[in-house]
């Protein structure tokens, strides 16, 4: 007997996870955001500081709560410190959001068809291939989202369990990023409140459902503590991270604080265009409906439980990332992907649902991914993007390296510390030297042999 549609979804779904998940050590952490994070964790594992991440040794890194450093620190010294282990936690991360977004769907009585669908949705749009299993702070933030936004609908239907699992969810965002979820799920419930209740009555039904003394009570058990533990250990970091990271950063498009770089200046208004990347192809399809629907050939779709407040809700939490960045003036694409775990459950949901047409959309995207990991692959397209390859296959002993020009995260890393930026090199003894390729002229490259390049530098061996 052949399989059914619904187990072809499964297979289907599970393929794409395992396609990812043997990624995660084809190609090595790169510049500048993944090697930055993986070389604090591998830092904060060999000093033993988990309080305060240092971006190099006795050096605090203040941009981020620890959420993505403590679990690839906790991944490395159970594994060991590589590509895979550095990875993992991040890819289980991208694993949870998908499984609440099966439960949730189901939770709401769609078929198990259905649900299967609006989760292949997610775990085939670009965005979440790309981040599932990256070093970085944003899927941390996303589970969080994600569970916040889960278990206000579900603790605000009656289970009470699910109320302080929002609580958690928002704890989760508060360690992993910042006040920054505390802003997205408000930007999402707000209106919903009001449009539902009325601006004076949904305060009485918050205190009624949602058991704030007890929630909050529990969120800031969870993660305040972190928070005041840096702050002493650290004088400053409150009003740098508060402030400076989460105002500065993106009302000033020329803001001068950033202690870790420069700001990420865009046109106002960007963020949809990275979400209309980040979605893809989901939000091409979300788009035709939308058009469909808005000239009268698409019926509004009314069967229980897709209700229109269930569908705001959707909504509104989908776009709440568009909506908090749309004026700012310092973004990253990765800042739409909170709202991406709703995207499944828009589509399913809110549209009437033809399967041959959702189905040759869903298994077009099958051969796109696994090209996608072959090119990764095949090409090495990750090499280019970080010092691996160089330190890697051109240093045979613990002699210093010493970067001339700017020292990249994943010499850091690659490196395992040792790496040095800014420093002339000794007169005398044995050590490496990384310089660009215009550099290697007159004295700096007297007594060296070289051992390896990459398109941005070249590694010499020197004996003086």
């Amino acid at each position: 007997m052949g399989l059914s549609r619904t187990q072809w979804l499964w297979v289907f779904i599970v393929l794409v996870i395992l396609m990812r998940l043997a990624s995660l050590a084809m190609y090595p952490l790169m510049d500048t955001t993944e090697a930055r994070y993986g070389e604090i964790a591998r830092i904060m594992l060999e000093t033993g500081n988990w309080v305060t991440p240092q971006i190099d040794y006795d050096t605090p890194f203040w941009g981020k709560p620890p959420l993505y450093a403590w679990a690839s620190a906790v991944s490395i010294a159970l594994f060991g410190n590589h590509e895979f282990s550095q990875r993992l936690p991040h890819f289980l991360a991208a694993l949870a959001i998908l499984w609440l977004i099966w439960t949730f769907a189901r939770s709401l009585g769609v078929t198990r068809r259905r649900a299967l669908l609006s989760t292949a949705i997610v775990a085939t749009s670009v965005g979440y291939i790309i981040t599932a299993g990256t070093v970085m702070t944003d899927t941390l933030l996303t589970l969080g989202m994600t569970l916040a936004m889960i278990g206000f609908w579900r603790g605000w239907h009656g289970d009470r369990l699910w109320v302080y699992l929002m609580y958690v969810g928002l704890a989760i965002g508060l360690l992993a990023k910042g006040p920054l979820i505390i802003v997205l799920v408000g930007l999402a419930l707000f209106p919903w409140l009001v449009w539902q209740y009325g601006l004076l009555r949904m305060w009485k039904e918050l205190w009624l459902r949602l058991h704030p003394l007890s929630g909050l009570a529990l969120m800031f058990a969870l993660a305040l503590p972190w928070y005041l533990l840096a702050e002493q250990a650290t004088p400053g970091f409150l009003q740098y991270f508060i402030i400076g990271e989460h105002f500065q950063r993106f009302i000033d498009s020329g803001w001068q604080g950033d202690l870790y770089g420069s700001g990420h200046a865009r046109p106002k208004g960007s963020i949809w265009l990275f979400w209309l990347v980040f979605a893809f192809p989901w939000s091409f399809l979300l788009l035709w409906n939308l058009q469909q629907r808005l000239r009268g050939k698409l019926p509004s779709h009314t069967r229980d439980p897709q209700t229109a407040g269930l569908s705001l809700f959707l909504v509104l939490w989908l776009i709440s990332p568009m909506l908090l960045f749309s004026m700012a003036a310092n973004i990253l694409p990765a800042y739409v992907l909170p709202g991406i775990p709703a995207l499944g459950l828009v589509l399913v949901l809110t549209f009437p649902f033809r399967e041959s047409r959702w189905s040759k959309w869903l298994f077009l995207t099958g051969p796109l991914i696994a090209g996608a990991v072959v090119m990764l692959v095949i090409f090495r397209i990750g090499d280019q993007f970080s010092e691996k390859t160089l330190l890697e296959h051109g240093i045979d002993s613990t002699d210093p390296i010493y970067y001339l020009t700017n020292r990249p995260y994943s010499a850091q890393f690659y490196s395992h510390g040792q790496a040095k930026k800014g420093l002339e090199p000794p007169q005398h003894g044995r050590f490496y030297l990384v310089l660009k390729p215009a550099q290697q002229t007159g004295t700096l490259a007297k007594d060296c042999l070289q051992r390896a390049a990459n398109a941005e530098h070249i590694l010499l061996f020197c004996q003086r």
